[in-house]
């Protein structure tokens, strides 16, 4: 599920992956997010996963949670 900017949370599908300066979620949808979390997503690194969610601006999700999809 998508959602617009600055609405509540919402579920955000994709590839968890890790660069220089953080944590990355590639969506199924094309879109690409930088995370901002409060934990460090080890296990979850180069899996998919599920996102629990605000979309902050058009690149930034500030997530609640991940879990493995």
């Amino acid at each position: 599920m998508m959602q617009t900017e600055n609405q509540g949370a919402g579920e955000y599908s994709g590839l968890l992956q890790r660069d220089a300066s953080g944590f990355l979620l590639q969506c199924d949808d094309g879109h690409r997010y930088r995370l901002e979390l409060l934990r460090t997503p080890i296990d979850e690194v180069e899996k998919r996963v599920v996102v629990t969610g605000r979309v902050i601006d058009s690149t930034l999700l500030e997530a609640d949670g991940i879990r493995l999809a």
